[in-house]
């Protein structure tokens, strides 16, 4: 994501402060994310004949390529594992999907994981290397997992299982909802204060149908969107 990008939501949260502050950029009705406003930086998003977007790879992260708010729900069907398997950087294979906030870049944003197996959990962690931007300077550098002020269990996957998952930030705090019912509260921290960036997906090793919604920026912004940049270097 460019610099460009970066500069247009710093100019359009500073024309929010002045017209209300916090209350003009907080999430107002969530809209329909479709297959055209996200921008795919690694894997592949499909899409069905009744528009539910789908994931067959290995490995997908894409962010929304639109004006939202800090707030971002899936609702999912997970198909199952996919057919082969990708390590993570550390070597570990993990089956999980999870949502990106404030993505300022591949190595700076917010993720909330739920992870399938080997325990159904959620967790919530802060990437953050300030001086680097691409996946090829920081790799799997950088991360710390926040511990949440309240957290609940979180049920088990099968195939063919359907489930809601949520994520909602307002500064620094964070709520995190699967099927309506909290099961993750808390500050995101320092780390996460001046971040700056879009909402988007994250998935490992499961195949997924699903539909995306994204809080409504209800500030000003530009009429306009930058490019969509994908390929490994931006890819997180």
């Amino acid at each position: 994501m460019r610099t460009r990008y970066m500069g247009m939501i710093l100019q359009a949260g500073l024309v929010a402060v002045g017209l209300g502050g916090a209350h003009a950029q907080a999430a107002g009705h969530e809209i329909a994310i479709a297959q055209d406003r996200l921008c795919v930086t690694e894997g592949a998003v499909g899409n069905t004949p009744d528009n539910r977007l789908t994931v067959d790879s290995t490995k997908m992260r894409a962010y929304v390529h639109a004006w939202t708010a800090q707030s971002l729900r899936a609702h999912f069907t997970y198909v199952g594992p996919t057919a082969q398997e990708s390590r993570l950087g550390s070597g570990e294979v993990r089956r999980q999907f999870g949502l990106k906030l404030r993505a300022q870049n591949a190595c700076n944003l917010v993720y909330v994981m739920w992870r399938f197996e080997p325990e159904s959990r959620i967790v919530v962690s802060v990437k953050r290397n300030p001086s680097q931007t691409t996946s090829s300077e920081c790799r799997n550098r950088g991360y710390q997992n926040i511990k949440a002020r309240q957290s609940h269990a979180t049920p088990l996957l099968r195939p063919g299982d359907r489930h809601d998952l949520a994520a909602t930030m307002r500064g620094t705090e964070l709520t995190v909802t699967v099927d309506g019912k909290e099961v993750w509260e808390g500050d995101a921290g320092p780390e996460a204060a001046d971040l700056s960036g879009p909402v988007g997906v994250r998935s490992d090793n499961v195949r997924l149908a699903l539909d995306l919604e994204a809080g409504q920026f209800n500030g000003p912004h530009p009429q306009f969107l930058a490019a969509c940049k994908s390929g490994p270097y931006a890819s997180d």
